[in-house]
C-alpha cells in the first residue's frame, strides 16, 4: 500500500473506495457498468481538526505535510516525502524539502477532494 493510500485509509472511513491506479491511457474506455451510487462527501477538516485536539502534539496539518504525516501517526521523514512524491508524479527538485512539501501539502489535499473528500479551497492553494 502506497502512502497516499494509507492517507486516504486513515481519512476516509472503511466504505469509502480508495483511489484505483490510473489506467493506461490505451484502456480508457469505460466498462458499461450502471453508475455507482454517490459517494457522501467526507468532511476531510472536520476529522483532521477532531484528531488534532486528541493529539498531545499541536500539529499544523492544515499547511505542514510534515505536521499531517504525524497527526495520522504515519513516517513523516525526508525519505517518506521522498517516496510520497514519487507517488505523485513530482518533477521538482526533491533535495529543495520546502517548495517539495508545499506541493506535496497541496497535492494531498487536491488528491482528498478528488476523490470524495470535502477540503476547503484555502487548502487547495
Amino acid at each position: 500500500m502506497g502512502i497516499l493510500s494509507t492517507i486516504f485509509s486513515k481519512i476516509f472511513p472503511s466504505s469509502h473506495a480508495a483511489p484505483a491506479p490510473a489506467a493506461p491511457s490505451a484502456t480508457a474506455a469505460a466498462p458499461a457498468t450502471a453508475p455507482a451510487a454517490p459517494v457522501t462527501q467526507v468532511d476531510v477538516e472536520a476529522i483532521l481538526n477532531g484528531m488534532a485536539q486528541k493529539n498531545a502534539q499541536k500539529l499544523n496539518w492544515s499547511t505542514s505535510i510534515v505536521d499531517l504525516m504525524k497527526l495520522l501517526d504515519l513516517d513523516s521523514s525526508l525519505t517518506a516525502r521522498k517516496t510520497l512524491a514519487q507517488e505523485l508524479k513530482y518533477t521538482g527538485d526533491t533535495n529543495d524539502s520546502a517548495t517539495m512539501n508545499i506541493w506535496l501539502h497541496k497535492q494531498v489535499m487536491i488528491k482528498l477532494a478528488e476523490n470524495g473528500g470535502k477540503v476547503p479551497d484555502a487548502l487547495k492553494h
